[in-house]
């Protein structure tokens, strides 16, 4: 009998004692045997035309599960964590800027590949379809942003620096009728799919899929997380086309972090006047950890090589110290620059590694299932020159829940060619701090129903609304404000009120006269 995962994150099994070792090693051939029969069967199901692209994507995935079948309790040994080395994290202010030379600067922009990573639907704030149509400001979604930011950077210097979407089969119709409307544009924009891999049922470790219809059953299927980037870019031959075409880098980032930008002084550190005469191969964007980023990845240095480390893998015992800001100071944004030609190595290779995410959902059915999934950041151990670069806050700016949309739609940035920029009044670099009640503003729709107009926070550290709570138009909101509305309470906030480091509670209605 298989140990099968509990709930929530686990590396793969319970140690099992030394004497039944060999009948474990059985059970989990006879578990891959079955699943790789099963897999063949789902084969069987697709026309013939399909099938040998879709063969290669099902022997990566029986790859993943015979990797996880081996694992044994978390990955790292905790005490082998090696104290960073100085050189490991390079800090953002001694970067230098190129020369405002034109040529110079179309130089190093013909040498990139921008590519957001868009394989999120938007359901978690209520939205149909792509989380990158959401629209973020002046009604301009994340993918109208991004289109802007790269066309203006391509009309400012004569580049052509150009544009790739990884689709899910979630977002990849959708997004393809969307990027229509950019046609007269001066970006070019590439498009390829991730992965399609079937969930796994935590009672018997085979797919819960009956056929390769995705459509029919949606629920069957998930894409593998973004560590599926490398094989699955490869396997659409953008990465061939774009080091044939003379390319040296990627920048790839989230498609809802917002401050995810071409960074031109990390550009010129990579392949401008001040390249390293050791390439550079992989740079993690890292920025300084608060306490709202306890559970980000990290950046350790293991058996002499710099790597990420993610909660998933940190033994129980050690969770404590992962999320402490003191220990690990710094957090990855999931920014990232890699050298094509040292993707391509590595895959040509096979020394591609990445550790194992296993994630518990529970489907609509009740039917309990895992997912494998690996994350981009964690192929770093495989480049050689891995560097960190310590970020300004203001390249992280992820739109997750709705109180990040507060942010990122106030008058704390403005919008500048697709970029948003803080606003020169604010006092200080670092956001407030916002929570809004699940219940009332998860959903964009409802979130915006209870503004009339985005407050004025530019003087705002914290901001706490629970409840049934609007907001009239015109409100200004000053250091730490708490507005909470119990159980069939309500309380309008009236137009043009100031709060200041204010507690508000009860029930509170603004009468129409």
């Amino acid at each position: 009998m298989l140990d099968v995962p509990h709930e929530g994150k686990v590396r793969g099994h319970q140690r099992v004692p030394s004497d039944s070792k060999e009948f474990h090693e059985v059970t989990k051939r006879d578990a891959l045997r079955l699943l790789e029969n099963d897999v063949d069967r789902l084969l069987q199901t697709v026309e013939e035309v399909r099938r040998p692209a879709l063969k290669a994507e099902m022997g990566r995935f029986a790859d993943l599960f015979g990797r996880f079948l081996q694992e044994e309790g978390p990955a790292l040994d905790w005490n082998k964590i090696q104290k960073l080395p100085e050189n490991a994290v390079m800090n953002y202010s001694n970067l230098k800027a190129p020369k405002n030379e034109q040529n110079e600067i179309r130089n190093m922009l013909d040498k990139l590949v921008v590519i957001k990573l868009n394989g999120g639907l938007g359901t978690s704030m209520g939205c149909h379809g792509p989380k990158s149509v959401i629209p973020v400001r002046s009604d301009l979604t994340f993918l109208d942003l991004t289109v802007q930011q790269i066309e203006h950077l391509n009309k400012t210097y004569d580049a052509n620096v150009p544009l790739v979407l990884m689709n899910s089969f979630n977002t990849d119709e959708d997004t393809e009728k969307i990027v229509r409307k950019y046609k007269g544009f001066r970006v070019q924009i590439h498009t390829f799919n991730q992965s399609c891999f079937p969930r796994i049922s935590r009672e018997h470790f085979l797919p819960v899929a009956k056929d390769f219809d995705v459509e029919k059953d949606m629920e069957a299927w998930y894409p593998p997380g973004h560590g599926d980037f490398y094989d699955t870019f490869r396997n659409s031959g953008l990465l061939k086309k774009f080091i044939e075409e003379g390319r040296e880098y990627c920048f790839l980032s989230n498609i809802d972090n917002l401050g995810a930008t071409v960074d031109l002084n990390i550009l010129n550190k990579l392949v401008g006047e001040e390249r390293a005469t050791t390439p550079v191969e992989f740079v993690m964007e890292v920025t300084d950890k608060t306490r709202a980023d306890v559970k980000g990845g990290t950046l350790i240095q293991f058996e002499n090589k710099l790597r990420l480390l993610e909660i998933a893998q940190v033994p129980p015992e050690h969770v404590d110290d992962f999320k402490s800001v003191k220990t690990f100071k710094f957090f990855n944004t999931n920014n990232i620059w890699a050298n094509l030609a040292s993707i391509e190595r590595v895959l040509r290779e096979r020394t591609l590694s990445m550790e194992i995410i296993v994630n518990n959902k529970t489907l609509e059915t009740g039917l309990r299932v895992i997912q494998l999934e690996t994350a981009v950041g964690s192929a770093m151990k495989c480049f050689d020159g891995a560097i960190g670069i310590n970020v300004p806050r203001s390249r992280f700016l992820p739109v997750k829940k709705s109180s990040d949309l507060l942010l990122v739609m106030s008058n704390l940035y403005t919008l500048k060619n697709g970029s948003l920029v803080m606003s020169p009044q604010r006092m200080f670099p670092t956001t407030p701090l916002v929570k809004l009640g699940e219940n009332h503003f998860s959903k964009v729709k409802e979130f915006l129903g209870r503004f009339a107009n985005i407050p004025d926070i530019i003087e705002l550290d914290h901001l706490t609304v629970s409840g049934d709570v609007t907001f009239g138009r015109g409100v200004s909101l000053r250091g730490t404000v708490i507005i909470i509305a119990n159980h069939g309470d309500r309380i309008d906030i009236p137009a043009g009120a100031i709060l200041e480091n204010k507690i508000v509670s009860g029930n509170m209605r603004i009468l129409d006269h």
